[in-house]
């Protein structure tokens, strides 16, 4: 389980800081500013960040659960396992707009978060 933990803080890394950078390199003035004065966003960027909106919502339970599952020392490393490649899938569904494959992932990341605290009852 401490895999699936380390594996999931390095996709919030990707997800929250390196693709944000590397999707905004054209305003290396920005990054390294204060950033009070942000530059428009293109419509990859702004799903960039709505992605990574919506990993911040679901990543405290999901460290949540797999600390309980280790305290508990109840086997839940499939169900987190899946969580985290449909977490990776969540991403280009996003950023390129594949609307109903999204919300089958998301939906589908969700079911195995409540899996998860269902089998720590």
């Amino acid at each position: 389980m401490t895999i699936m933990i380390i594996s999931a803080l390095a996709l919030a890394l990707v997800q929250l800081w390196l693709l944000p950078a590397s999707l905004n390199l054209n305003n290396a003035k920005y990054l390294v500013s204060s950033r009070d004065n942000p530059p428009p966003q293109t419509t990859m960027q702004q799903r960039t960040t709505r992605a990574g909106v919506n990993l911040q919502e679901s990543l405290p339970a999901f460290l949540a659960l797999c600390l309980l599952a280790m305290i508990l020392q109840v086997d839940l490393s499939q169900a987190a396992l899946a969580w985290l490649v449909l977490r990776v899938v969540y991403i280009p569904c996003y950023l390129f707009g594949i609307i109903y494959l999204r919300s089958v992932v998301w939906v589908a990341s969700l079911a195995c978060l409540i899996y998860m605290a269902v089998q720590l009852l």
